[in-house]
């Protein structure tokens, strides 16, 4: 079952639209980025996925349940939400009290918790800073603990808000392994990025949102060839792709293994 956004539309207190008519369907499994400038409604959308915000009208399915019939925290069990900002999540006085404050919550069995909590760590390189206070921790490694803190739970879609900010090569090659195991574990993982590079190399399926609204939805190809697509996003192809295009010898989604091959 998917998450379904069907006319989903979000208005603030004041009457200010944020999402206006937005229809989506994102499976299971899949690899979508969400793009576009700020103000495009992006944020607003995958707020609306894991129940932060509901929809002013339309319609907000996750496997079939009406999140207006559900907490945010029910919501949350199946759709996990990690911040941009890893301060405005972690709370805990030390990395294993952050991973373990769910299942405690929950009142897991002492087993699960454990082998959650192990699997977290491993996933997120975080294992060896356990016993240190997040706060102490650069700002690469806090944002490794907000996504090992969200993946202990049992989440089969994960929102990742602007993931690859603050990351040095290193960090950004975990993430890659991080993503592709959550891939072949079946779950979606959503994110919503400015770093058209990181959509490149990672995400089969792009959304471009502008004016509130979805305007192109198809692969990383489709949409970053599209140039009134990248106009009204107010986005830039990454370089590689933008010059692969522009000598006519691939696609704008090209990276730097695939022209140098063309080259040679």
């Amino acid at each position: 079952m998917p998450i379904q956004l069907n006319e989903a539309r979000y208005a603030y207190p004041d009457g200010t639209v944020a999402v206006d008519g937005v229809d989506l369907r994102i499976e299971a499994g899949e690899r979508v980025a969400i793009i576009g400038q700020n103000g495009a409604g992006k944020t607003t959308t995958v707020k609306m996925m894991n129940g932060l915000l509901r929809p002013s009208s339309g319609q907000v399915e996750i496997d079939g349940r009406d999140t207006a019939q559900h907490t945010t925290a029910q919501i949350a069990r199946d759709v996990g939400y990690v911040f941009q900002n890893p301060d405005d999540q972690i709370f805990g006085s030390d990395v294993q009290g952050e991973l373990e404050y769910l299942p405690r919550s929950l009142r897991w069995p002492e087993q699960r918790r454990i082998e959650r909590v192990t699997r977290a760590a491993a996933m997120t390189g975080i294992g060896a800073f356990l016993d240190l206070n997040p706060g102490d921790l650069p700002f690469a490694i806090k944002k490794f603990v907000a996504i090992g803190a969200v993946l202990v739970g049992e989440c089969r879609y994960l929102i990742l808000d602007e993931p690859t900010a603050g990351l040095d090569g290193r960090g950004l090659a975990l993430l890659r392994l991080l993503i592709d195991q959550l891939e072949a574990e079946g779950v979606a993982v959503i994110t919503i990025t400015h770093d058209m590079r990181f959509v490149r190399d990672c995400f089969t399926r792009v959304v471009a949102m502008a004016h509130r609204q979805i305007i192109a939805d198809g692969t990383v190809a489709e949409v970053f060839g599209d140039d009134g697509v990248m106009r009204d996003a107010k986005l830039e192809r990454p370089e590689i792709g933008e010059l692969a295009r522009r000598l006519g010898l691939a696609d704008a989604s090209a990276g730097v293994a695939e022209l140098a091959d063309l080259l040679v």
